[in-house]
């Protein structure tokens, strides 16, 4: 596991004419905040840390820039056409690509669409030379809000959309990618935790299962709060508000951070996520209500069919 080395750093920020640096940290990251800050410190730059929740490049500390000369992001990858006052700081993760070996016999095809997380993505030629060796294509494609190519977000599954691909292998850790891949294209997909060697295919019957179940519950709300994020990636107003125009029940609630707190203040009875898609879908069970994506609303609201079933994603 690596960071970027701080003098390198230090390099770059002196390259741009910077004086006061701001650091942002997502919360698996944030105990490097004291280390990181101390070490420029020492190297002559004022240092602002940013103490608030981060959840992705979507989620920049745009209020911690207003006081520095340059913010620099931790452990994401930009997204298209990034703010040039950024230096995004990836967190690259290595394993030993040789476990792909364990995933060989679970594949079908003889040429397969190739994907993973940040993290493992600048071990992706090792991935697709292990995969070879054993007698698969392994192919990927470039992604969508300015993802490297074989990247999958989630938020975003355009790397997952590969020509020609029978099936996709997923590489990386827990379900909720490998299961938006599979939402997202329809295709048969195996993943392969790197790190336990355990693969499996994914199934979406018993997540989409739960998904009609709070469509339904959602249905008889006598009012909907439409959630719409503040946040520099995630602005979905103008779609929100053209759903609300829709629907009679529909109030557009303006928020920076969602939490089952907030959501239990509010009192709606249902809410539509317009924020980060991973809300609604890996955060209900702390929810006080149902929290469905703007494509379940459009089922609710009659205009498209549960068996049309798509995973919501950011463009």
């Amino acid at each position: 596991m690596s960071l970027t080395g701080y003098s390198d750093l230090a390099e770059r920020l002196r390259d741009r004419g910077a004086r006061i640096v701001a650091l942002q940290f997502p919360a698996g990251l944030k105990r490097k905040a004291g280390e990181i800050a101390q070490s420029l410190k020492e190297r002559g730059f004022e240092v602002i840390v940013s103490g608030d929740p981060c959840y992705g490049a979507c989620d920049l500390a745009i209020e911690a820039l207003m006081y520095a000369d340059i913010l620099v992001h931790f452990g994401h990858t930009p997204l298209k056409n990034p703010d040039p006052r950024i230096i995004f700081e990836p967190y690259r993760i290595d394993f030993d690509p040789g476990i792909l070996k364990k995933a060989l016999p679970c594949l079908k095809a003889a040429r397969v669409g190739l994907v993973t997380t940040a993290q493992h993505v600048h071990l992706l030629d090792a991935m697709k030379a292990e995969i070879a060796a054993g007698g698969v294509e392994a192919v990927t494609t470039g992604g969508t809000r300015g993802c490297a190519e074989g990247q999958v977000l989630g938020c975003s599954f355009g790397a997952a959309r590969v020509q020609g691909a029978e099936e996709i292998l997923f590489i990386g850790t827990g379900m909720f990618h490998p299961l938006g891949v599979q939402l997202a294209t329809g295709l048969r997909v195996v993943a392969l935790d790197p790190f336990t060697g355990q693969v499996q295919e994914v199934s979406a019957e018993k997540f989409l299962r739960r998904r009609h179940a709070l469509i339904e519950k959602a249905r008889s709300a006598e009012r909907i709060g439409l959630l719409v994020s503040t946040k520099t990636g995630q602005g979905r107003y103008e779609m929100a508000r053209d759903m609300a125009a829709r629907c009679e029940r529909a109030i557009l609630v303006l928020t920076r951070e969602i939490s089952p707190e907030e959501l239990t203040n509010l009192g709606f009875p249902a809410y539509v996520n317009f924020a980060c898609p991973r809300l609604a879908y890996d955060d209900q069970v702390r929810f006080p209500a149902p929290v469905i994506t703007p494509q379940e609303f459009s089922i609710l609201l009659g205009e498209r069919s549960f068996s049309d079933y798509v995973v919501d994603e950011l463009p």
